[in-house]
């Protein structure tokens, strides 16, 4: 006999780590509506609408605005499995974790990675990424625009100014910050960025937005072309691998285009919640959000350091939406976020590789970009560090967080 489980019944949490975070009420009611067939006028249409949506987000004209269907990933690894091609040199910022995934994507398609490294913590200058140019003279140069390892950010404005001089394409990686900061996808010549629902667009994992220029867009149906040409001519089991079915870009947009070739079948109810995510995010307006998330980092930065904790990184290049806390010495930092998960159904995180276990990270964004979420999770968790007997000002986090959201403009 199979066995049988409880109805299921997922905790109520607050989710204030790196992400995801709570979804908008909004969007978990989008992705109620009924599923419909993929050629469908309606689910056209919507396809329409939500690519449209999406040009407004990420600050963009680009025709090739559309979704990849999978969590932020699936975007990321769309984009640089249909752009690099073996022996391609491409230059990698890396300034945490997520550059070195990037590292690893283009290794494993063949790519030449060129590494920018600096300390975890800090950011690449744009002199060191004008030499690196010059030295390696690669083809792509990719990002991550915000790094919720370090919870760093790194500049992006003047670098599409150096990639478009010497001729290379720009990707970025907007994962966590992409309707949460300050993205200009069109002003600052970024040739593809990519993002997820689940961080500052309040919305589930499972939906990846991605822009594409036409530059780049080129390349990738140029490259799409010319391989598929080669494998029909070359003896069978010879001739170049186009790496993967599921994410080549050149077939994904001829899906999204007017042709509507088949691909696969759309992820109805991501799609709706993409489409709901989006448009919450749009009649908030972008410009308010990104305030509204920079006034919640800094009411959550205030707290901590007035509670007798210190904050990890540099101010100027923190990201608004995720905060690093040391952990204070002799506290178990594990316990201390199970404290935190059992008795007030709050989460937060702690960090990878240099990081773990010594920074706990703190995030405010999506529908948790807000005053009382805030106020909730540093009040319990000076409740449990004093427990803990961690040495804090009572009370005095709370004030300063408050403090700092009512000064904030």
């Amino acid at each position: 006999m199979p066995p049988i489980f409880p109805v299921l019944d997922m905790p109520q949490r607050l989710l204030m780590g790196a992400g995801p975070c709570n979804v908008h009420p909004r969007v978990l009611r989008a992705m109620a509506c009924d599923v419909i067939g993929q050629m469908d006028p309606e689910m056209t249409a919507c396809m329409d609408e939500t690519a449209e949506l999406y040009r407004q987000v990420f600050r963009t004209r680009n025709r090739h605005t559309l979704l990849i269907d999978g969590t932020a990933r699936a975007a990321i690894e769309a984009a640089l499995v249909s752009l690099v091609t073996p022996g391609m040199k491409v230059l990698v910022l890396r300034i945490g974790r997520f550059g070195l995934l990037l590292t690893e994507i283009i290794e494993r398609v063949g790519g030449v990675v060129c590494p920018v490294d600096v300390s975890w913590g800090e950011v690449v200058s744009t002199e060191a990424v004008k030499e690196a140019i010059e030295r390696y003279r690669p083809e792509l140069l990719v990002s991550v625009h915000g790094d919720t390892s370090t919870t760093t950010a790194q500049p992006l404005a003047e670098i599409g100014a150096l990639c478009r001089k010497h001729n290379i394409l720009f990707y970025v990686d907007a994962t966590a910050t992409l309707g949460g900061m300050p993205l200009e996808v069109d002003a600052w010549g970024i040739d593809i960025a990519t993002g997820g629902l689940q961080k500052c667009l309040g919305g589930p994992p499972g939906s990846a937005p991605i822009t594409m220029s036409e530059r780049a867009v080129e390349v990738i149906m140029a490259r799409r072309h010319d391989e598929a040409g080669i494998r029909s001519a070359a003896p069978q089991g010879e001739g170049p691998v186009i790496r993967s079915n599921y994410f080549d870009l050149a077939m994904i947009i001829n899906y999204w285009s007017a042709e509507r070739i088949n691909h696969h079948t759309e992820a109805t109810s991501m799609l709706y919640a993409a489409r709901e995510a989006a448009q919450i995010a749009l009649e908030e307006g972008m410009d308010a959000r990104f305030m509204r998330h920079a006034r919640a980092g800094a009411a959550v930065v205030a707290g901590i350091r007035a509670m007798g904790l210190k904050v990890y990184g540099d101010d100027r290049i923190r990201m608004s939406n995720v905060t690093g806390v040391w952990v204070p010495e002799g506290c178990d930092p594990n316990r201390v976020r199970s404290l935190l998960r059992t008795e007030f159904e709050i989460e937060i995180v702690s960090s990878f590789g240099p990081l773990t276990g010594k920074i706990w990270r703190i995030g405010a964004m999506g529908v948790n970009a807000a005053k009382h979420k805030i106020l909730l999770t540093l009040a319990a968790l000076e409740s449990v560090l004093a427990s803990e007997g961690v040495k804090v000002v009572r009370g005095a986090g709370i004030d300063a967080a408050r403090a700092a959201w009512e000064a904030y403009s």
